[in-house]
């Protein structure tokens, strides 16, 4: 009798809760019939994705199948999709059943071990990674075209609850936990707790997780970094940066800002609000030095005209200067940052020379695993010399040795092939930055109102003190931008990696 294994497999929970697999494995056992064979094992892989092999079914599987590679003949799948999506894994799984001896076949395919059976294996698995390749690019376009007008489409946080489609909304407030949440933000941008001593107050408050448990200290950073709660949606992994949601923030942008400036060991000089003027770009950035506070803006009217300002809050008179001299003046410094040609040069070195590192890594993790490849295949050498040649291992030992040594030779290669690093052009964004850099200061007077808060907090996340006459003191600049003054020509030829990486998501 020739004996066959089933392996049916669905990719998600739920599919285990319809008639996917009592189809795939009615499916199979009705080829096995049609075929004469009899059904010795059957292996059901629930919620499991074929992208990796490190599925629990199709490891019980591959070890039921070297210990008993006599009686089985035969691995039956409802189509090649269930095995494999990648056609690479695809055939390292075919290959390694048949050093047992295995054949594979499809209940709705037409392969087999004919010439014209592999050919029709072999397109079906390329057109099996093509679907996953396609179906990728669907999920990526569908999520983003949702996300593009703020809908969140991922599970609700701490606070929110999913919405119903109907509600035009994504998201809704969590009667129970959003109060919470909300008390939170405003205690910790207040300055006195630290996340740990937040941490046990949500705690005292009953402040949860979605499954009742209480949060950890990872999950309070999250939380409070989490521009959800201030109505905003931001996935730079679908190409979606501070779209406004159509959902009700659980938190004010003051409280939200002052909460980030407390994270980041900060408080701020100004809430979000303050800053948000058109006309008045540095408004609350640029503070005064006689009294600390951010300056604030305004128009007054002449004889004929209006006339815009920057000055200091009521109670202090230290400044008073026109809008066209303090943004001008502002321009002059971000110039003044501008970088020499020569550490442009060593700044290209330096960050060219970290990711050749970051490759160089990659490569000695693919050469790791070669070597541990090469020590597999010595082992598998010595087995084959001491069975074939020295008679010192008896045929089952070798058997039962050497189909587990093909085995995980076969997932380590597989493996390998999955640790390889993509390409990026780092000369581009290189080339790139060091057009951009040079011009800041064009490109602050150009922008728009928000891209210029953004310059302003990139080169001087604390603000910059003003004194009616110039810029005071010494400014704290960005660290990545501490690196672009200049340095003294005796020692050109050194330079800081710290903190000239670049940037990852």
């Amino acid at each position: 009798m020739v004996g066959a294994v089933i392996y049916v497999r669905v990719s998600t929970k739920e599919q285990t809760e319809n008639l996917s697999l009592p189809t795939q494995l009615r499916a199979c056992e009705e080829y096995c019939r049609r075929q004469g064979y009899e059904v010795i094992e059957r292996f059901h892989e629930e919620g499991e994705s074929a992208k990796t092999t490190d599925r629990t079914e199709l490891q019980k599987l591959l070890t039921y199948c070297r210990q008993n590679k006599g009686p089985v003949h035969f691995v039956v799948v409802f189509n090649l999709t269930r095995f494999a999506r990648d056609k690479y894994d695809h055939f390292a799984l075919r290959s390694l059943l048949q050093s047992l001896g295995i054949s594979q076949r499809s209940a709705t395919e037409p392969i087999d071990d004919t010439s014209t059976g592999k050919l029709m294996e072999g397109v079906l698995a390329a057109f099996a990674q093509f679907d996953n390749d396609c179906r990728s690019d669907r999920t990526r376009a569908g999520m983003k075209a949702a996300l593009e007008p703020g809908r969140r489409v991922f599970l609700a946080p701490i606070g929110y609850v999913n919405a119903p489609r109907a509600m035009g909304k994504s998201l809704m407030a969590d009667p129970k936990r959003a109060p919470l949440v909300r008390r939170a933000f405003e205690e910790y941008a207040t300055g006195r707790f630290t996340k740990q001593q937040l941490l046990a107050q949500v705690s005292t408050w009953g402040l949860t997780n979605r499954r009742g448990k209480p949060l950890t200290s990872q999950a309070i950073g999250v939380l409070l970094r989490n521009q959800v709660y201030v109505g905003i949606v931001d996935c730079p992994e679908y190409g979606v940066r501070g779209k406004r949601g159509d959902f009700d923030p659980l938190v004010s942008e003051e409280v939200f800002y002052r909460a980030q400036a407390v994270l980041c060991g900060r408080m701020p000089v100004a809430t979000p609000k303050q800053r948000a003027h058109p006309d008045f770009p540095l408004r609350a950035f640029v503070r005064c030095q006689s009294c600390g506070r951010g300056l604030t803006g305004s128009w007054s009217k002449g004889r004929s005209e209006y006339y815009a300002y920057y000055h200091c809050r009521p109670g202090c008179r230290g400044v008073n200067v026109t809008k066209t001299k303090l943004e001008g003046l502002f321009a002059d410094e971000l110039a003044l940052l501008q970088p020499t040609p020569g550490y442009m040069r060593l700044l290209k070195e330096s960050v060219l020379q970290i990711w050749k590192a970051r490759k160089a890594a990659a490569r000695d993790e693919v050469a790791a695993a070669e070597r541990a490849a090469k020590a597999l295949q010595g082992k598998l050498d010595r087995l084959d010399e001491a069975f074939l040649f020295e008679r010192s291992v008896d045929i089952d030992t070798y058997d039962r040795h050497a189909e587990k040594l093909r085995q995980e030779l076969t997932l380590l290669r597989m493996d390998r092939h999955s640790s390889e690093l993509d390409e990026l052009d780092v000369e581009g964004i290189l080339a790139f930055a060091e057009r951009v850099l040079p011009r800041a200061a064009d490109l602050w007077v150009q922008a728009s109102l928000d891209q210029r808060q953004r310059f302003q907090q990139l080169f001087f996340p604390e603000g910059i003190a003003f004194d009616g006459n110039g810029f005071v003191g010494t400014a704290v600049t960005a660290p990545a931008f501490n690196y672009l003054r200049p340095i003294g020509t005796a020692n050109e030829g050194l330079v800081d990696l710290t903190g000239i990486e670049p940037v990852t998501s």
